[in-house]
């Protein structure tokens, strides 16, 4: 590609792996969440249902664990990444930590919503949410008392802004994905969809994921090391 080339659209997609070395503890791996809770009664509809009081304390307490952390070098070269690249850019997380916002990405989506978000269940309302909900939070919108929730994507629910993502990745010259099992889907088809539209496909992991031979291109180590220079390599040669 030369200076005077066009840069060609990227999309990225971040997981677990991307804020493990913030102090995120990951979902899926050995030693992960769901080593140790049973996805089932705390992030599930029906968990929510069977007991709000159980599923608002196991979020209250990541959400306050998350004013101590902070974006690691793999954020924060996404971010440059994010304000060089001079074509089409759209980062697409599965992560409900605000990571990449505090390293100053912009051109985001929260696929699986965010953990400092909230939903009423009876308006539909959203909105910021930094502290403490319970069953007895009181909607600013619509004044409704019990029917506060975190504004995260539960597993049997549908992931948000799934069709801005696929014509993002139907219209994607390069696709990137970082720190992802490779096992969740939606996006673990995401890689599928970007070969479709001839994209360029690269795997940035710790470890290979479960669908690695479908990438171009795989690159594995830690994810602060190995994405700032994968970004500086991209920069110089776009």
């Amino acid at each position: 590609m030369t200076s005077s080339s066009p840069s060609p659209s990227l999309v990225i997609l971040t997981g677990a792996g991307i804020s493990a070395e913030s102090g995120i503890d990951t979902f899926r791996d050995k030693d992960g969440i769901w080593s140790k809770i049973d996805y089932r009664d705390v992030a599930t509809p029906e968990g929510f249902m069977r007991n709000p009081a159980r599923v608002h304390d196991f979020y209250n307490r990541r959400r306050r664990r998350m004013k101590g952390i902070r974006p690691n070098a793999a954020h924060h070269a996404l971010a440059r990444l994010e304000a060089e690249w001079k074509g089409e850019f759209l980062l697409v997380t599965q992560n409900i930590d605000d990571l990449h916002e505090s390293a100053g990405s912009k051109k985001l989506i929260h696929m699986h919503g965010e953990l400092g978000g909230a939903l009423c269940q009876a308006c539909g309302a959203r909105r910021r949410w930094p502290d403490d909900m319970s069953i007895n939070s009181q909607c600013p919108s619509c004044e409704a008392t019990g029917f506060m929730r975190p504004d995260v994507v539960w597993f049997g629910e549908m992931p948000y802004h799934m069709d801005r993502i696929y014509r993002a990745l139907g219209a994607a010259g390069t696709f990137i994905s970082i720190g992802t099992s490779g096992n969740v889907y939606p996006a673990a088809d995401f890689v599928v969809e970007a070969r479709h539209a001839d994209a360029r496909t690269i795997e940035l992991n710790l470890e290979p994921s479960e669908g690695v031979d479908v990438f171009h291109q795989a690159i594995h180590g830690r994810a602060t090391e190995i994405v700032p220079a994968f970004v500086e390599r991209l920069l110089a040669q776009a």
